[in-house]
Parts: C-alpha cells; sequence; structure tokens
C-alpha cells in the first residue's frame, strides 16, 4: 500500500506565559492511501493538534510531515477539514455554502454552470439536494454537519480531516451520520483522518486506531489494527466476538495502560 500521509519525529511546543509547553512529542505515523484512521484519547492528549498540523493550519516545531510526498507547509484543497462546529455562513443557503468552496479551488479552471454541477453533485452524495436553497437556521444540526462534509468533499481532497464532527449530536442522528460516512468512503475512497473520544464509533469507522498517551508531552501509545470486514453493519457487530474484543482493547488502553505508564 502507498504511504499517503506521514508524520516523522515530530514535536509540538507552544509559547506560553509560563514557558514552552510540549503538547506532542515524537510522533510517528505513516496513513495509506485509502485508509481510514481515528485518533482518540483523552482530552487534552493532543488529538486536534495532530489533525491541524495534517491540516496545515499548525506547524510542527520538529520533526518531517508529509503529503503525497510533499512536505506539508500550510492548508491545502488536498486536505478537506469537517470541524465539530459545522462552521456554515448563516446568511448563506446550503447551496452557496458548498458553492463557495468549490469556487475558491476550481474558479481558474471552469465555469460557473461546471462549479454549480460540483455542488449539487455534492449535496447529493450526502443526501441533501432537496435543502439546497434552505439557509442553516432552516436545517437540523445533523443537516448542518452535511452540508460541511458536502463542503469539504466538493473540493474532492485526497484526505479528509475530520475533527469530532458528530460530537454534538443526539445519539441518533450520530448513528445515522457515521453510517451515511461510511457509505461516502466506500463511494469516494477517500483517506480519512478522524478525530474521536467515541470509542464504538472509532471501531466500526476505521481501519486502524490510533491511541494517544495524556499530555503534557503525549505521544503515539498504541496502534490497534481493525480487521473486520466491510461493508459493517452497526446491528450485527454488537454480537461479533471480534468487535467486542477490539472495542475492550481500546477500552483498557484509556482506562488502564496509559495510567501506569503515566504513574511508572
Amino acid at each position: 500500500m502507498e504511504k499517503y500521509v506521514q508524520m516523522e519525529g515530530v514535536n509540538m511546543v507552544f509559547d506560553t506565559k509560563r514557558g514552552p509547553f510540549v503538547a506532542l512529542q515524537n510522533i510517528d505515523l505513516s496513513i495509506e492511501k485509502g485508509e481510514f484512521v481515528s485518533i482518540i484519547g483523552h482530552s487534552g492528549c493532543g488529538k486536534s493538534t495532530v489533525l491541524n498540523m495534517i491540516a496545515g493550519l499548525l506547524l510542527p516545531s520538529r520533526g518531517v510531515m508529509l503529503c503525497n510526498g510533499r512536505e506539508i507547509a500550510g492548508p491545502g484543497p488536498e486536505r478537506g477539514v469537517v470541524f465539530q462546529n459545522h462552521s456554515l455562513l448563516p446568511w448563506l443557503t446550503c447551496f452557496d455554502n458548498v458553492y463557495l468552496a468549490v469556487e475558491r479551488v476550481f474558479s481558474a479552471t471552469e465555469n460557473k454552470s461546471s462549479l454549480a454541477n460540483r455542488t449539487k453533485d455534492a449535496l447529493a452524495l450526502v443526501g441533501l439536494s432537496h435543502a439546497e436553497m434552505k439557509f442553516p437556521a432552516e436545517i437540523s444540526g445533523g443537516m448542518k454537519q452535511r452540508v460541511g462534509i458536502a463542503r469539504a468533499l466538493a473540493m474532492e481532497p485526497k484526505v479528509l480531516l475530520l475533527d469530532e464532527p458528530f460530537g454534538a449530536l443526539d445519539a441518533l442522528t450520530r448513528a445515522n451520520l457515521q453510517d451515511e460516512l461510511m457509505k461516502i468512503v466506500a463511494a469516494t475512497n477517500n483517506t480519512v483522518v478522524m478525530v474521536t473520544h467515541d470509542v464504538d464509533e472509532a471501531v466500526l469507522l476505521s481501519d486502524r486506531i490510533v491511541m494517544m498517551t495524556n499530555g503534557p508531552s503525549a505521544t503515539i501509545g498504541e496502534i490497534l489494527t481493525v480487521d473486520l470486514p466491510k461493508p459493517r453493519q452497526r446491528l450485527k457487530l454488537a454480537e461479533d466476538l471480534r468487535y467486542n474484543k477490539l472495542r475492550s482493547e481500546v477500552l483498557k488502553f484509556l482506562y488502564e495502560r496509559h495510567v501506569h505508564k503515566l504513574a511508572a
């Protein structure tokens, strides 16, 4: 398999009033093309910092970061980001929120008709063709997150970066969007990196789960391979012995092994 995203010897140090704060230390991670990787850990372990560095929103204090063999030196259209807060512009319709992103990426090479078609295709992919002309205040939280995903997908990114995209949603809406995300990723074959607090979400969606130790100086504690066949169906997995063993492994790390490491 082709290594698509690489982090080698990455440290992240923030300057604070109390002096340097080492958020991340010695991060080594390679993500293959088309792979779905989740990053999990307790609050403050640097999960979102890792994601923001892959996005190019933060640059590492030390180390090498590559995407498709090129240095990550800032944001780029090949890396689309979806945050927990959908960040939609309230004065624009769903269509216009997505169109704005499409226009920024493709306006130099495509006409307005083509840009509009890209926008419509992205909204159709997340099942929102019927809501194109609605404003954010007129749709549910789950639909807003779908617009955020459509906006990222419309730019045709090679890497989709998800920062707790379903964290603010109720359990049923969250489950429905997880199912939709599995279908979208299967259709687009995107490389996906997702930050989550949810163990079940990580096991359901991922090919590998990166488990972070607590900060400061957080690092990768363990990486778990999720060798469950795809497509995955949550109801069948609930009684699957392998699924429950993998889930147990993540829980043990989060509530036992990382604590022993910190206490040592």
